[in-house]
């Protein structure tokens, strides 16, 4: 059955969709939060005594590239305030910074996020670049516990120091005071609580000189496009924006009735899963020229007739079909009923039906079990389940542990039943002809404005082949789609990795992504 219900998560990413968000009601422009608003019956904000910012610092060591690396690590609430200087959340975050550098000045530092919206850091923090890692079977359940966490030779300490954040309701950061959720939970809320805190950790920390970079992944990515603007317009530039499985327009990953780009833009990946599970009808000798050739496919011949709707003729339709097959692997009787469109759930659960396995949204290689086989979708992403425990285990004994902090509320890791269930996605439309209207969540031209107006600015977008969250062809359609200057188009880099949304979960494109972030951050950073 449909689960039409569920609009968009970003779990890390985002939970599929077969509902719209296209054109909605106005709205006001957001304001920065205000006291004197009207309480709704939501999760109260601590009392102001309770209001209080607190940090534990610890020292430690790693090895990377062959060379010892002596960092301090802050955990730490940083309290954010409203425009009447008034209390309205602790901000937590884990800061490393490497001890041996006489002048920090000069010294990059990068703010890294996930998504969403409702996800806190710990999958980039734990999972890709921090300093200690946990450790993950490749593409299957690693089981219960205990679990292993190590160090994290692909960490990024040796080239730039790193500050994870944990947006407002997710991993210890939440309201206080005067705060209410629905000041933090939206687009343009969440971004602007961001740059407040990267502000006050320039102040504090002595690092406005510092090159920056902000890393995003999932709706991270989202917030990134659109925090880079604002922080430019704050008279904060930054050097270098890393997107991490991307999600900039959701037009381009919500299929609807009337929207049929998706089905377009999501086949070169479906494609990329049916040749790793070996489910193609005849199984291509390199995947590069496949998807090559999907490509091409799928922005010529199958999105010509995807516009025809019903005016496609009998024989065009038999090619398309006969095309998908070859494509998909899935049949030419269920293409011919889906109506040449293929839902990503529905690809989901019948691409290895047969076997009664369904494979994972966030990362396809993952195969899970669900209880009705007949059934249209899958129950659940078995990529999730294979690795939330891990990270949840272990990012509490390592808080604990390691950076000697003990709180008393528990740690969101992940929270898409309240934030997400209340996340506001409209936005004020500023181009013409649709002044005070709202239209499909985009942050674009917040990214284009971003590079237009900072020339020195540059984008490093990494993706998974074998991710049915955020597929690559969307993110290739979405960057091609940004209307730069031509003297800028060289500015974004795509590159490519054989894993699914989280990149970092293979460990051969973990080192790879994370040795092209050295090369990127080195290459601005002087």
């Amino acid at each position: 059955m449909r689960k039409a219900l569920i609009l968009f998560a970003l779990t890390i990413g985002m939970i599929s969709a077969q509902g719209v968000i296209f054109m909605a009601q106005a709205q006001e422009p957001p304001k920065e939060p205000e006291s004197g608003t009207q309480a709704k019956p939501e999760a109260k904000a601590t009392p102001d005594a309770a209001a209080k910012e607190e940090s534990s610092v610890t020292e430690h060591t790693i090895q990377i590239g062959g060379q010892t690396i002596p960092y301090k690590a802050t955990a730490s609430t940083t309290l954010l305030k409203n425009a009447k200087d008034e209390p309205v959340a602790l901000m937590y975050s884990t800061a490393y910074v490497r001890s041996d550098v006489k002048d920090l000045s000069q010294r990059p530092i990068a703010f890294i996020y996930n998504g969403g919206p409702g996800s806190a850091s710990v999958w980039l923090h734990m999972g890709a670049f921090g300093p200690r890692r946990v450790v993950t079977e490749n593409a299957e359940p690693t089981g219960p516990g205990p679990y292993q966490i190590v160090d994290n030779p692909d960490c990024l300490l040796d080239k730039t120091d790193m500050v994870f954040i944990d947006p407002v309701g997710t991993g210890f950061s939440h309201v206080v005071g005067k705060g209410e959720n629905k000041d933090f939970w939206g687009i343009d809320e969440d971004v602007r609580s961001l740059a407040q805190f990267i502000k006050i950790y320039l102040d504090r920390n002595g690092r406005w000189n510092s090159p920056k970079f902000l890393i995003g992944e999932s709706y991270g990515t989202t917030r990134s496009a659109n925090l880079v603007n604002v922080l430019a317009q704050r008279g904060i530039a930054c050097n270098g924006v890393v997107l991490i499985s991307t999600a900039l327009d959701y037009a381009t990953l919500i299929a609807a009735q009337d929207n049929d780009l998706p089905f377009v833009l999501f086949l070169p990946s479906e494609a990329a899963v049916a040749y790793y599970h070996h489910a193609l009808p005849q199984q291509p000798a390199n995947l590069d020229a496949f998807l090559a050739e999907v490509r091409h496919f799928a922005a010529t011949e199958y999105a010509a007739a995807l516009m025809q709707g019903d005016r496609l003729d009998p024989q065009t339709r038999a090619h398309i079909i006969e095309r998908l097959h070859a494509y998909t692997g899935l049949s030419a009787h269920y293409i011919d009923l889906a109506n040449l469109r293929i839902w990503a759930e529905h690809f989901e659960k019948e691409l290895l039906r047969d076997q009664r396995r369904t494979v994972g949204r966030l990362d396809s290689r993952f195969t899970g079990i669900d209880r009705d086989a007949t059934d249209d979708s899958p129950d659940y992403d078995p990529a999730d389940t294979a690795l939330e425990p891990v990270y949840t285990t272990l990012f509490n004994v390592y808080s604990r542990d390691a950076l000697d902090w003990k709180p008393n509320e528990e740690y969101r890791i992940t929270d898409y039943g309240e934030v997400f269930r209340d996340w506001d996605f409209k936005r004020t439309a500023a181009i013409a002809g649709f002044a005070g209207k709202v239209l499909a969540p985009e942050v674009v031209d917040d990214l284009r404005q971003a590079l237009s107006q900072n020339p020195s600015l540059r984008v490093f977008v990494a993706n998974g082949l074998f991710d049915l969250a955020t597929p690559f062809m969307n993110t290739e359609y979405t960057i091609a789609h940004l209307e730069l200057d031509p003297s800028l188009r060289d500015h974004v880099h795509l590159a490519y990795y054989p894993s699914g949304h989280m990149i970092y979960a293979d460990p051969a494109s973990h080192a790879r992504l994370s040795a092209d972030l050295r090369n990127f951050i080195t290459g601005l950073a002087h």
